[in-house]
């Protein structure tokens, strides 16, 4: 079954023979100029340039699957329209007239599209339970054209996630402090407690976190008072004190906790326990006065190593809980749990930032994705079993965005893989 997106690729790319055109009414037909594609309501390209026998028309193109779609859309009734200067179809089923009941001239695609591309097309958008529409012939691609493809799609991959970073910045009032201390917290809580944390995080102004950010006990109390994680009642004089400085801050800036049952601990290793990750994330601001402009003067991947290399309070050496002792063991921040946070809040939030004061340094943001070691998960599992490896977190965020913006939404003529395939 032909989609019409792959009418508007042939005719955008004039992959068809463009030397012998002619009309349903036998008009030849020369293209100058296919037009601006139109993303947006109305015709699909705007501003072509087409001859039509001996006579230059501008203006806009519309295509269809039928010539009949342009009576099943209501074109005739929309205004927009009254400037189509060619139809083109895949199929001709009835005449089509402009309002004034001008005829509007038809191009009838198939009959002279190449068909190896039709081929190609029928291949890959074939009926069949596969992973992706290409499996197949993914790993055929030329590296110069898929490696391209994938810095194209993580930098896309960067524009999606401006998108949180942007609303935390007006939520925060331009205070970037605020926003790297919301963007942490939320990947602090990795994908089980993420939102959780990132809730707990917009509970009380950052201000009041920044008041308090010169002793890591401080932070500690404001931390797990707001999780609701001393909502309970333990003998354990270190949750007693803690309790008892909470209630204070309390009333001092008017704090509502979360909802205790927001933050889970079922089925998370003990080192992604939330109260672990809190400790650490308090640990981290105790020790690092101004983190954003810190984090932001760092120009090589291993000093945002040796920055991030925190552990947790002396407490939590010997604990994971309030209920119960553990053996003593220092719980810092491991590498792949850094590797995290550069790339879902740091080096996001540095390419969020430096477009913001129109300073955009590109070849730095790539620099230090690519030296990142891959993730690990089942798209990427996938990827590396048709044969796609993977050698930097560079690779693997382009790979999700991928899979998840264009195969999962059939965008194969979007895709630098399809459309590759299609003509080669």
């Amino acid at each position: 079954m032909i989609q019409e997106d792959f009418l508007h690729y042939l005719w955008n790319l004039k992959l068809f023979d463009t030397l012998n055109l002619v009309s349903i009414n036998n008009e030849s037909i020369q293209i100058i100029n296919t037009g601006i594609p139109n993303t947006n309501s109305g015709p699909d390209f705007f501003n072509a340039q087409i001859k039509i026998d001996n006579q230059v028309w501008a203006g806009n193109v519309e295509i269809h699957i039928k010539s009949s779609d342009w009576y099943v859309h209501n074109h005739e009734n929309d205004l927009a329209y009254d400037n189509v200067i060619l139809h083109v179809v895949w199929e001709d089923d009835m005449q089509i007239f402009r309002k004034d009941n001008s005829v509007i001239p038809t191009l009838v695609l198939k009959e002279y599209i190449d068909m190896k591309v039709l081929k190609s097309y029928q291949k890959l958008f074939a009926k069949k339970q596969v992973w992706i529409n290409c499996e197949k012939d993914i790993n055929q691609i030329d590296n110069f054209v898929f490696d391209n493809w994938l810095e194209r799609l993580y930098l896309e991959r960067l524009q999606s996630k401006s998108e949180l970073i942007l609303d935390l910045l007006q939520q925060s009032n331009n205070d970037w402090e605020a926003v790297l201390f919301k963007l942490l917290a939320k990947n602090f809580g990795l994908k089980v407690n993420g939102d959780s944390f990132l809730q707990l995080a917009n509970s009380f102004d950052f201000s009041i976190f920044r008041k308090n950010q010169a002793k890591v006990e401080n932070l500690e109390v404001l931390l797990f008072g707001q999780a609701a994680l001393l909502n309970a009642d333990f003998e354990d004089i270190y949750f007693q004190n803690l309790k008892k400085e909470y209630a204070f801050l309390q009333v001092k800036y008017q704090l509502k906790p979360i909802h205790q049952s927001e933050l889970k601990f079922f089925r998370l290793r003990p080192n992604n326990f939330p109260t672990i990750r809190l400790s650490q994330l308090a640990n981290l601001y105790a020790t690092h006065q101004n983190l954003f402009s810190k984090l932001l003067s760092i120009t090589k991947i291993e000093d945002y190593y040796d920055l991030l290399q925190v552990t947790t309070s002396a407490y939590w050496e010997t604990h994971y809980s309030f209920k119960s002792t553990s053996n003593k063991r220092a719980k810092k921040l491991t590498k792949s749990f850094i590797d995290l946070l550069l790339i879902n809040t740091i080096i996001p939030l540095r390419f969020v930032y430096q477009k913001y004061i129109g300073k955009l340094d590109e070849e730095l943001i790539l620099q230090l994705i690519q030296q990142i070691n891959p993730e690990k998960n089942g798209i990427i599992t996938k990827f590396n079993s048709l044969n796609i490896k993977t050698k930097n977190a560079l690779q693997t965020q382009a790979l999700l965005q991928l899979k998840n913006e264009y195969c999962n939404k059939n965008k194969c003529l979007q895709c630098a893989v399809g459309t590759e395939l299609l003509v080669n």
